[in-house]
């Protein structure tokens, strides 16, 4: 099953003003969204970040993806060099993938890009998974025909953790996308009961016009996702890119979390558990 990417990285932009480009050259920056999950193989999506003067459309997301570096992860035993495909079901279509080293719970795995004269590093862990109990799609009354999904799983209260919960419609979205307001800290659980509704998250040049809502007809396929503190900190700082600028493809800023050494952008360990939720048909 294909793993969710938004690829926001390719459009972060510089910390200059419009006005500042007048004046100043801003070297690019390597820009990485890179994950391992539980039970599954590294993927990482690479760009140059996107200059605040540039039009920001499709053709121009795919003239910055970089497609000729060189991608090794490691857990400190085992090694592996990543290849770069073609997935013509997204935008943009390249994507560094691995097939040699699973994603266990626990383990830490490095991450190495070298890239012309440059080398960016990363270093994560997975968290172990929490399972979802259930999803559930629900409507207001029986008339209408669209509705949110509600989910639930229990966290362990002897445990710290941190959650994302992500959604991909079968047919319309080639990707996981985060649900909007989907990033969830254990500390503000008022029991290890959990129950949490989905908003539809955005999807970067979506075919059909967003809303945040599942409709009848739908095939969905909702994960949990345990995360790190640094990866939790990053998807939030993200949305709030969103809600700030209200553009989900133009960030009103660069104030951006990171792990990443010599770059920006993100690479997480992720405990993951997906459910299929089926709606009544149009």
């Amino acid at each position: 099953m294909k793993k969710y990417i938004v690829f926001l990285f390719a459009l972060i932009i510089t910390s200059c003003s419009k006005d500042d480009f007048s004046e100043k050259s801003i070297e690019s920056k390597v820009v990485v969204e890179g994950w391992i999950e539980e039970g599954d193989y590294a993927q990482v999506l690479l760009s140059s970040s996107i200059p605040v003067t540039d039009v920001i459309d499709s053709t121009n997301v795919l003239n910055h993806v970089i497609r000729s570096a060189k991608i090794t992860i490691s857990d400190g035993q085992t090694s592996e060099v990543l290849r770069v495909k073609n997935d013509k079901n997204r935008v943009p279509p390249f994507v560094y993938f691995g097939s040699t080293l699973k994603g266990e719970a626990g383990k830490e795995y490095s991450l190495k890009i070298e890239y012309l004269n440059r080398v960016i590093e990363a270093i994560t862990t997975i968290p172990k998974t929490v399972l979802l109990k259930s999803a559930e799609y629900i409507k207001k009354n029986d008339r209408d025909t669209t509705g949110y999904v509600f989910v639930k799983f229990d966290d362990p209260l002897s445990e710290k953790n941190y959650y994302q919960i992500a959604t991909k419609i079968d047919h319309e979205e080639p990707i996981f996308v985060p649900a909007f307001y989907g990033n969830l800290d254990d500390k503000n659980f008022t029991t290890s009961e959990v129950s949490v509704q989905i908003n539809r998250g955005i999807l970067l040049f979506p075919k059909t016009k967003f809303t945040p809502y599942f409709a009848d007809g739908d095939l969905i396929f909702v994960k949990l996702r345990t995360q790190n503190k640094e990866a939790l900190d990053f998807w939030n700082s993200w949305q709030n890119e969103i809600v700030n600028s209200r553009n989900p493809i133009y960030p009103a800023n660069t104030s951006l979390k990171s792990n990443i050494k010599g770059g920006i952008g993100i690479w997480a360990g992720y405990g993951q558990s997906t459910l299929v939720v089926r709606t009544p048909p149009k």
